[in-house]
């Protein structure tokens, strides 16, 4: 491993306390509410916080007691920071000068970096005179300019539009697939991270709470968190073959388990009636509409009975089934569309 970090931060009404290890040449997301302690954990690899315990060990040699600024750790903050008096160039430079450089080595480095990142052109740019996906991708040529062994992002591509995010994306992903350190990310978008990350580490309240590759963490999320970052309505029951006792409603699945389980679904394949469904054998049950909401280009119906439930249906059926809130429909999932594991 090419980091090795076990970060412990303790502050009143806060503890963090994560382990974290991540492969040379892999990215690695932290995902979390608001509050979960990912910028924390970011900050702390990176020695702007000071850490109450554990280590940061990098290609097997410990740097947590070492300064920020002798880290071998490059680092992209979400508004990049870049010194608005100091051009393009001389912004990636700035790091390779600090280091001991001479002028023309350290601008030599900058250069090729710059042309790496496709701005060779825009050498002699002030930030000001940049686009965001510009400036980004400046902020990473100066972080790649110390040569650092660990890479950390934090909110990368928060302060693009969503077009241009989605081209930058693009080239952040090959540009990290170029880096042959490690690499953590944090994001609050879970297409960033799906997209980015081969790996993904999901903290709650200061520790992790779920971590693997990214379509695993999407297949079998396990706290309620990830399963809204994903997309999914989330219970945790007692399975008993295919099925699966949520509080008072008993939930046939396609999976065979047994003992303490999730179930889960997505909101799409929640169908909506006005009167109790028959026909082919499915999950029904009688439910509150909470609410209703634009969800991109359909409807999400917030459902409240035996299970709260999200309820994804298009703007045609909303009107057809005439739907409004504190309104009693019934609700059903077939069977076929569930997937049940072990919790």
């Amino acid at each position: 491993m090419t980091l090795d970090a076990h970060l412990v931060v303790t502050r009143p009404a806060f503890a963090l306390d994560i382990a974290l290890e991540v492969a040379a040449g892999e990215v690695v997301a932290l995902l979390g509410p608001n509050g979960a302690g990912k910028t924390t954990a970011l900050r702390a690899l990176a020695g702007l916080t000071a850490m109450t315990g554990g280590h940061v060990v990098l290609d097997g040699g410990p740097v947590h007691e070492l300064a920020a600024e002798l880290r071998p750790i490059g680092m992209v903050f979400q508004d990049y920071l870049l010194f608005p008096h100091l051009s393009a160039l001389d912004n990636v430079a700035f790091g390779p000068r600090c280091q001991g450089a001479s002028k023309s080595e350290a601008r030599r480095t900058a250069a090729t970096l710059l042309e790496r990142v496709g701005l060779a052109d825009h050498a002699a740019a002030k930030p000001r005179r940049l686009s965001g996906g510009q400036a980004q991708r400046v902020a990473l040529a100066r972080a790649l300019a110390v040569r650092p062994r660990l890479l950390l992002l934090d909110e990368p591509l928060a302060a693009l539009d969503a077009h241009t995010r989605l081209e930058v994306r693009s080239q952040l992903r090959r540009h990290l697939a170029d880096f042959d350190g490690a690499t953590v990310l944090v994001t609050h978008d879970p297409l960033d991270a799906m997209v980015l990350a081969d790996r993904l580490i999901v903290i709650e309240h200061g520790a992790v709470v779920q971590q693997g590759p990214p379509a695993e963490v999407s297949r079998r999320p396990r706290t309620d968190y990830v399963a809204r970052l994903v997309g999914l309505n989330l219970y945790r029951g007692t399975a008993d073959g295919p099925r699966v006792k949520v509080g008072d409603l008993v939930i046939t699945t396609s999976d065979r388990v047994e003992g303490p389980a999730f179930v889960a679904f997505p909101p799409a394949a929640v169908a909506l009636y006005r009167t109790r469904p028959d026909g082919s054998p499915r999950n029904v049950w009688q439910a509150r509409i909470d609410g209703i909401e634009r969800h991109g280009d359909n409807v999400r119906v917030h459902l409240d009975g035996p299970i709260t439930a999200f309820a994804d249906i298009t703007p045609a059926a909303v009107a057809d089934l005439d739907l409004t809130p504190g309104q009693q429909v019934w609700a059903s999932v077939k069977a076929t569309e569930t997937h049940t594991y072990p919790a």
